[in-house]
């Protein structure tokens, strides 16, 4: 009797085995991101897992995870309610983005939902409204995402939310508070993010001094963080004139502005290491911080590094106004400090092409840009020159037919098979799919799993 139980057992060991290897996999792990479904800051690799989000079916945020050493994926999840995204309205609104982070108990945050909030939810006295509410959740047990409770500690004015974490555990939450005419904030937790502070401002929106030639025109930026030493966050940012023509608001925006956060000594510096007071206005940042003067040239703001010798880099788009609603900025310019002044300028780097910066060991600049050709979305390497201005394309990371990957910026303290979040649009839909993607290519799942919308 025993001896036929061992068949009959080995027999099942063997179908099994055979039908799991017989499942289909797919590169992606899900193909229900909705919209503009990413943001920055979406991922992080803790204890063996890499957990990402990113905005799925009616704007609400959705939390996924890979174990790599069990190579199995776990969710996607729905992490909370967005307020934004449950109207009829055919506009994808795409400003609450989610963004996450683990604090050092294991538990998962997401921040999301936010453009700026409404009247409804009180007195805005750092800006003005437009819609949503950033809302904060976290899991419910640490390192598992199938359960999240909402926590009501940060203000629900904010937009383009952005979490960071230093090396001491510290989770800072970045964003505007409100919509264009808005200043910009930070709030931080140190416990975990049970509290956090108080709204910290550090950039000032305000009626423009002279409005000669802009009437009712608003001084107003757009920022990019990232942490820099262990303590350091560096911080580049452009200037956004906010003003509205025939009543269509114009998104004109110029320069390029570098300064530094001391998060240890709570000092804000310039790159000359001169401590500013905060909130800067726009005529204290063009006196301390002005990198680069831009002129009459429009720009979109890229990506701030750091050499590891302690100069910083800076790049952003920039074209000629082409009288669209955003203008028309194109080429990547890409500049770093010497020490005395800045230095750099136009690249060759495609036109369009979009993505992050990284600074390698022997402190050459190099892009992960994400491009299409014709028919094929691309996304490569290009490693610079000692000029800044000359790339060359030295490794092709991921291509796949359809249109232009959308990408976040690298994974917080990244696992080698999992360093950034893709997003590829699924043609003649508003949905997207989503791929985990490292030096080994996308990190594959089940067909059936990964499929969570049967689209036609």
């Amino acid at each position: 009797m025993k001896f036929y139980y061992s068949i009959f057992l080995l027999l099942f060991i063997i179908n099994h085995v055979s039908c799991q290897s017989e499942q289909e996999h797919v590169d992606y792990l899900a193909n229900n991101a909705f919209g503009n479904p990413i943001v920055g800051n979406a991922g992080e690799y803790y204890k063996g897992i890499t957990y990402i989000t990113y905005q799925g079916e009616k704007e609400d945020p959705y939390v996924a995870a890979y174990d790599h050493k069990s190579k199995k994926w776990m969710g996607p999840y729905k992490a909370g309610t967005s307020v934004l995204g449950k109207t009829n309205s055919k506009k994808i609104d795409n400003h609450g983005r989610p963004t996450l982070v683990v604090d050092n108990e294991g538990y998962i945050h997401v921040a999301f939902g936010g453009h700026g909030g409404t009247r409804a939810l009180g007195e805005n006295t750092l800006g003005n409204y437009n819609g949503g509410k950033q809302i904060h959740v976290k899991s419910k047990k640490p390192m598992d995402i199938s359960g999240w409770e909402e926590v009501d500690n940060v203000s629900p004015f904010g937009t383009y939310s952005q979490f960071l974490k230093m090396a001491n555990g510290d989770i800072y939450l970045f964003y505007r508070h409100g919509a264009h005419r808005s200043n910009w904030v930070y709030q931080v937790s140190k416990d975990n993010g049970l509290t956090f502070s108080p709204e910290v401002s550090f950039l000032k929106a305000k009626p423009v001094l002279d409005d000669s030639k802009t009437p009712n025109a608003w001084d107003s930026w757009y920022v990019d963080l990232k942490v820099g030493t262990d303590n350091e966050i560096l911080v580049s940012y452009n200037y956004h004139l906010c003003r509205n023509i025939n009543n269509v608001h114009i998104g004109e925006r110029h320069h390029c502005y570098y300064m530094v956060f001391d998060t240890v000594k709570n000092e804000w510096r310039n790159v000359k290491g001169n401590i500013l007071k905060i909130p800067l206005t726009k005529e204290y940042a063009d006196n301390m911080t002005l990198a680069v003067n831009t002129g009459d040239r429009w720009n979109h703001l890229g990506k701030v590094g750091l050499k590891h010798y302690g100069y910083p880099h800076i790049s952003w788009y920039e074209g000629d106004d082409n009288g669209s609603r955003h203008g028309g900025p194109k080429q990547l310019t890409s500049y770093q400090w010497n020490g005395e002044k800045w230095i750099g300028g136009n690249t060759n780097l495609p036109e369009e092409a979009r993505g992050e910066m990284q600074i390698d060991k022997n402190n050459i600049v190099n892009y992960l840009l994400s491009s299409n050709d014709k028919t094929m979305g691309e996304i490569a390497w290009w490693k610079s020159d000692t000029s800044l201005r000359d790339f060359k394309k030295t490794d092709l990371f991921y291509t796949k037919e359809g249109s232009k990957f959308l990408l976040s910026k690298f994974i917080r303290n990244a696992h080698k098979d999992a360093s950034i979040i893709a997003t590829q649009k699924i043609k003649g839909t508003n949905y997207s799919k989503v791929y985990l993607l490292g030096e080994n290519g996308p990190v594959t799942r089940i067909k059936n799993e990964a499929e969570i919308l049967m689209l036609d």
